[in-house]
């Protein structure tokens, strides 16, 4: 899920150079893997402080525990550690030091629950010793935005400087928030068109399910998934529900447009980032940008281009489906089998397009907008998303039990759905449990949920 190495460097001349980068991501169905990505927010256990990079007991002294008990390679910006490699999985850092696991593409939920929980021992038995513990989460629920660290990479300097001027959240969604993605293959362009649209119109029931993240500055905040509210004022030009993915003409080329369309951030040059924020690419692949006069823009530029917007679905080489809180372990493995479920299975494809075919663009943007204060209690159509939920994951549930992918002891992939089916059942959202305990057991305070709720 990268960029060949013999592609990098390759000058850009044109559009369907472009397109036809997307087009390249295609496999044949038995080649489709999963790639899950999870962030989670790091605290020391003394005090429930954010740890710095630097420092005996920060983020850097994590990663080189890791790297050295655990056999991971280290990547660095110079001298200083930033992500760690191994098997085709990389350890990254988020703004403030949260720490992401980007799994290896695999075959079943199986093995990625098997890589979540790997992952997981192994940060744990490393922090353990550093005083260190983390939380799965979707917005950081006690401390301030001035409180939170910066780690020391290039392009969240850059990043940090341009926000501001675009929206008033976007600061927050680098540094205080969290989430889990799942990143899945596609046959063809018509199979990434129907993906693409399936997922965008259901993202809105993947976070409502995933909603959990109701405390800022330990006070409740008036929303289930802050983290989702983030979004809508971080940055216009690059985020949203991208309604052209529902028009006929959609494909290749219209994301390729789109992405022309979005701003820049920086360009990767001789090992340092350089500052191009708000600048257009396509003056980039005419060599006529100021801040760098004769350079034209490689595949390389393009392939970390595709990474600065963020919408709900994401395409590059892949499908990124980008619409959950962070959470614990079993919704880690939870929400690549909502997506598999749905979208791997082509009657379970067929099924959840008709479930949501018909929507207009005014509900679309009317779940979208909603669930971040109400997820799965939100009205639509006579009933509520909750009723939407159970029939999507009753499509999932159908669409795994078909791939049969069974584990050693004989049991299939819709076994992962169990924590969604549950929250459905009880009409309870994980932020709505963590109210509810708020107001009662923990007396209000938010300080619980670090023992409580941390891996």
């Amino acid at each position: 899920m990268s960029i060949p190495s013999a592609v990098k460097s390759t000058p850009i001349y044109g559009r369907q150079q472009l397109i036809d980068y997307l087009a390249a991501g295609e496999k044949p169905h038995e080649a489709w893997r999963i790639g899950t990505e999870h962030e989670k927010f790091g605290f020391r256990t003394n005090d429930l402080s954010p740890p710095t990079f630097e420092g005996e007991h920060g983020i850097r002294a994590l990663l080189e525990g890791i790297a050295e008990r655990y056999g991971w390679d280290i990547a660095r910006e110079g001298e200083i550690p930033v992500a760690l490699i191994r098997d085709k999985a990389n350890i990254t850092l988020e703004p403030a030091g949260q720490l992401e696991l980007s799994g290896a593409p695999l075959e079943t939920i199986h093995q990625t629950c098997c890589e979540v929980n790997t992952h997981l021992e192994e940060v744990r038995s490393v922090a353990d010793g550093l005083g260190l513990g983390f939380l799965g989460m979707g917005f950081q629920p006690k401390w301030r935005r001035d409180e939170m660290p910066w780690m020391p990479k290039g392009r969240y300097k850059i990043m940090r400087e341009y926000m501001p001027k675009v929206g008033s959240l976007g600061l927050d969604m680098m540094t205080r928030t969290c989430t889990v993605q799942v990143n899945l293959d596609f046959e063809s362009e018509g199979d990434m068109v129907r993906k693409f649209r399936t997922s965008l119109a259901l993202q809105p029931i993947a976070t409502a399910l995933f909603a959990d993240s109701p405390f800022t500055e330990g006070k409740p905040n008036g929303y289930l998934s802050y983290r989702s509210h983030v979004w809508t004022d971080t940055d216009a030009d690059r985020t949203g529900m991208l309604d052209f993915v529902f028009e006929d003409s959609f494909g290749y080329e219209r994301y390729v447009d789109y992405m022309l369309d979005v701003p820049m951030y920086f360009s990767y040059q001789d090992g340092h980032y350089i500052d191009l924020a708000g600048k257009d690419f396509k003056r980039f692949m005419a060599g006529t940008l100021e801040e760098l006069p004769g350079v034209r823009a490689t595949m390389k530029d393009w392939g970390d281009h595709l990474t600065t917007a963020f919408p709900e679905v994401r395409l590059k080489q892949y499908l990124e489906m980008r619409g959950a809180d962070g959470g614990p372990w079993n919704r880690l493995c939870a929400l690549p089998a909502f997506w598999v479920g749905l979208l791997y299975d082509d009657e379970a494809l067929y099924s959840a397009w008709e479930l949501v075919k018909d929507f207009t663009r005014e509900e679309r943007h009317a779940l979208r907008d909603g669930v971040p204060k109400h997820a799965i209690k939100l009205p639509f159509r006579g009933g509520t998303v909750r009723d939407l939920a159970r029939e999507a994951l009753r499509i999932a549930a159908h669409g795994l039990k078909r791939r049969h992918r069974l584990n050693r002891n004989g049991v299939d992939e819709s076994i992962f759905l169990e924590p969604l089916i549950e929250i459905v059942e009880a009409n309870q959202t994980p932020a709505e449990r963590k109210l509810e305990l708020f107001h009662s057991e923990w007396n209000g305070s938010v300080d619980p949920v670090f023992k409580e709720f941390a891996y």
